[in-house]
């Protein structure tokens, strides 16, 4: 009798270990509410950067990226990307209010004094609103008010009203172009109207943000790199694309910048255009058939090899900053879709495939695998400044909306 019973209740036992395990797998996952371990992240971050600085010491030098073969590409003050090694200093202080960070932030951030004056790029504001702007919110320099404005009137001054935008290139392959990038040196002339008052960097702004939105897109949300205009007229010339794969494709980066753009641009106005473009460029990224599992996108979305085309990380960080802003601003729902797409984007650039292993690996950036032009075969799978600074930006942002 003992026998049978022993025989009976491994029956029974396998029977049920079988018969659920066969239903569970049908059942509905749960949602993986792991969080993303933001404080880990960022003190790596701080860890990587304080290595960087022990190798290279003069704040004239601008890291840009880590070539193929380890070497670390410096730029001088007026390349585009020089603003985001102080921004992300300054991040660094207002996490630590570490006297070290401050220090540093304030060496590599003055380097940059004279491109105040500079009005032969756009790119004046990323220049000088990630490095004198955080600055100037994070710290107590009166000092860096009067540079934001003089900042604010070179990049205004490129400002054209019958086209109702910034001039991008002084190029001559183009009468007027303007990249969706422009879109992100708008935040220098928002905050310019919020510290003096004077609303005609506003103006300018928020005229060049309804351009784009009107020129830049297409009706399913997806981008063009370039429109060029005719100055006389303002009437669109031409769209297409300089980085991108097509003319007809949408460049990974390109559309990430205009996803951040019209949230911050919503940010400053609170005009429920901006907010709806933004939500219209959530849902063509999150969408897509041609985004990957992990949510770190191909260098463009219509790339001929997919899935062997290269992946884009800083799309990918510039993407899961702008997705938690625009969380903040929407309802239960969509707030729920935009963060989980943040998490899902930072839990996985925050392992070994696409950060560094350990620190002083990189050669001190913390992100790998970006791309910068690939039609140009110009920094293809490399670690890339703004790649790190937005990573920061989103990790900083994730971990207060979490206090919050």
């Amino acid at each position: 009798m003992r026998k049978y019973l022993i025989f009976f209740s491994l029956g029974l036992v396998t029977f049920v270990f079988t018969y659920g395990f066969i239903h569970l797998k049908h059942l509905p996952l749960a949602r993986d509410t792991q969080q993303v371990n933001a404080a880990k992240n960022i003190d790596f971050a701080r860890k990587q950067l304080r290595f960087y600085l022990n190798q290279h010491k003069d704040p004239t030098q601008f890291p840009r990226s880590v070539n193929h073969d380890g070497t670390v590409t410096l730029v001088k003050a007026g390349d585009w990307t020089s603003g985001f090694f102080p921004g992300e200093l300054w991040y660094l202080y207002k996490q630590t209010r570490n006297y070290y960070w401050k220090k540093k932030a304030e060496a590599w951030t003055n380097s940059l004094r004279n491109q105040q004056f500079n009005t032969g790029t756009h790119d004046v504001g990323f220049m000088m609103n990630c490095s004198f702007g955080n600055g100037f919110l994070f710290s107590d320099h009166p000092q860096y008010k009067k540079v934001l404005m003089q900042s604010a009137k070179s990049l205004s001054s490129r400002f054209n009203k019958k086209v109702g935008a910034i001039k991008s290139w002084d190029s001559t392959d183009w009468q007027y172009p303007v990249i969706i990038d422009n879109m992100m040196n708008l935040e220098l002339l928002f905050r310019a109207t919020q510290i003096s008052g004077d609303s005609t960097f506003y103006h300018i702004a928020k005229t060049h943000a309804l351009s784009t939105l009107k020129h830049q897109f297409r009706p399913d949300g997806s981008s063009f790199h370039v429109v060029n205009y005719d100055t006389s007229t303002g009437r669109v010339l031409w769209q297409g694309t300089s980085q991108g794969y097509a003319d007809s494709s949408t460049w990974a980066r390109g559309e990430a910048w205009g996803l951040y753009g019209f949230t911050m641009a919503y940010r400053f106005t609170r005009d429920q255009r901006f907010l709806k473009q933004a939500k219209k460029i959530a849902h063509f990224i999150l969408t897509n058939p041609n985004l990957p599992e992990d949510n770190i996108p191909f260098w463009d979305y219509d790339a001929p090899n997919i899935p062997k085309a290269p992946r884009d990380v800083s799309a990918a960080a510039i993407m899961s900053s702008a997705f938690l802003e625009l969380s903040s601003y929407t309802d239960k729902s969509e707030q729920e879709e935009y963060t989980n797409a943040a998490e899902k984007i930072l839990k996985n650039l925050s392992t070994p495939k696409y950060r560094a292993r350990k620190v002083g690996a990189n050669e001190g950036f913390i992100l790998k695998k970006s791309v910068g032009n690939k039609p140009s075969n110009s920094e293809v799978s490399v670690p890339m400044i703004y790649a790190d600074y937005y990573y920061l930006e989103a990790n900083i942002r994730y971990l207060k909306m979490k206090k919050d």
